[in-house]
């Protein structure tokens, strides 16, 4: 009986841990998305009022980038407004 009971505990105390550290780490991706979606979008706003060549390049470059993250970031918010709403 006592068995079972420390059995049931660390299962718990294990699945809890587990769960944090997911939620965690999801935001911590989440908000690194966030971020460099952010600056890619200033860096190619910035890099496409310029007239010379290199800049330009710069912007082309970049905008290979934002569109995966604003797949990311809209993920995000849906995520978000569903918790919300549940």
């Amino acid at each position: 009986m006592i068995t079972t009971v420390i059995t049931v505990t660390t299962v718990t105390t294990v699945t809890t841990v587990s769960t944090i550290s997911a939620m965690v780490l999801t935001a911590a991706i989440s908000m690194a998305a966030v971020v460099t979606l952010i600056g890619f979008l200033a860096t190619k706003e910035l890099a496409s009022v310029s007239n010379s060549n290199f800049p330009q390049r710069i912007a082309k470059f970049l905008s290979v980038g934002i569109l995966p993250l604003v797949m990311v970031f809209a993920v995000v918010v849906a995520v978000k407004v569903a918790e919300v709403l549940a």
